[in-house]
C-alpha cells in the first residue's frame, strides 16, 4: 500500500491550506483514514480520522471547528481542508491508514500505512 500526500505549503496565519493523500495498493474504502501532525521536538500527534465510507469523522480538540476531513472513495483520496490557520499548526502532516475499526483516535503504532508527510508552515 502507498500513499502519497500533497498539498503542503506556507500559508499566513489565519488562511487556509487544502492536504491530499492518495491511496494505492489496496481496496481504499476498507481502509480508515487519518490525518497527524509532528512539530520539530514534539512527537507525532492524531489530528483527525475518517470512517471507510465517510459518514464518521472525528478531531483532535486542537484542530475542532476549523479542519475537515472528508474523502472521495472514486479517488482513493482523503483530504484535509485546513482552515483558520494558526503559527502553531506549523508542522509535518502526514496521511495514514489503519486497518483497525474507525476510532475518536489513534496512536501512531495503530496506523498501518503511512505517506511522506508535507511540510505546513503557518507565519503570524
Amino acid at each position: 500500500v502507498q500513499l502519497q500526500a500533497s498539498g503542503g505549503g506556507l500559508v499566513q496565519a489565519g488562511g487556509p491550506l487544502r492536504l491530499s493523500c492518495t491511496v494505492s495498493g489496496r481496496t481504499f474504502s476498507n481502509l480508515r483514514m487519518a490525518w497527524f501532525r509532528q512539530a520539530p521536538g514534539k512527537e507525532r500527534e492524531f489530528e483527525a480520522a475518517i470512517s471507510g465510507s465517510g459518514a464518521t469523522a472525528y478531531y483532535a480538540d486542537s484542530v475542532k471547528g476549523r479542519f475537515t476531513i472528508s474523502r472521495d472513495n472514486a479517488k482513493n483520496t482523503v483530504y484535509l481542508q485546513m482552515n483558520s490557520l494558526k503559527p502553531e499548526d506549523t508542522a509535518v502532516y502526514y496521511c495514514a491508514a489503519t486497518n483497525l475499526g474507525i476510532r475518536s483516535s489513534y496512536h501512531p503504532n495503530e496506523c498501518d500505512y503511512w505517506g511522506q508527510g508535507t511540510q505546513v508552515t503557518v507565519s503570524s
